[in-house]
């Protein structure tokens, strides 16, 4: 199965209908991460991060379940400095 996002020159690209509900899916954009997932009720959900020590780990990711555990690990505070 071809992966549901993308970017090329004109900016990013979707296609839904290719998503699985409740997955989340990535590409980085001019040095910028975009989160995307279908929720249950198939509404697609786009987040746009800039910052720079996140969007490098994320860049690092070899797949989609890497980047789940690093949003894990960031939401434990484990990649949080106090």
């Amino acid at each position: 199965m071809d992966y549901p996002v993308s970017v090329d020159d004109n900016g990013v690209n979707f296609k839904p209908e290719k998503m699985e509900q409740e997955k989340l899916y990535h590409c980085i954009f001019k040095n910028k991460a975009m989160l995307v997932f279908k929720d249950s009720q198939d509404v697609m959900n786009c987040y746009e991060i800039e910052e720079p020590v996140l969007v490098e780990q994320i860049k690092n990711c070899n797949d989609d379940n890497d980047l789940e555990k690093l949003f894990e690990d960031y939401m434990q505070g484990k990649h949080l400095k106090n």
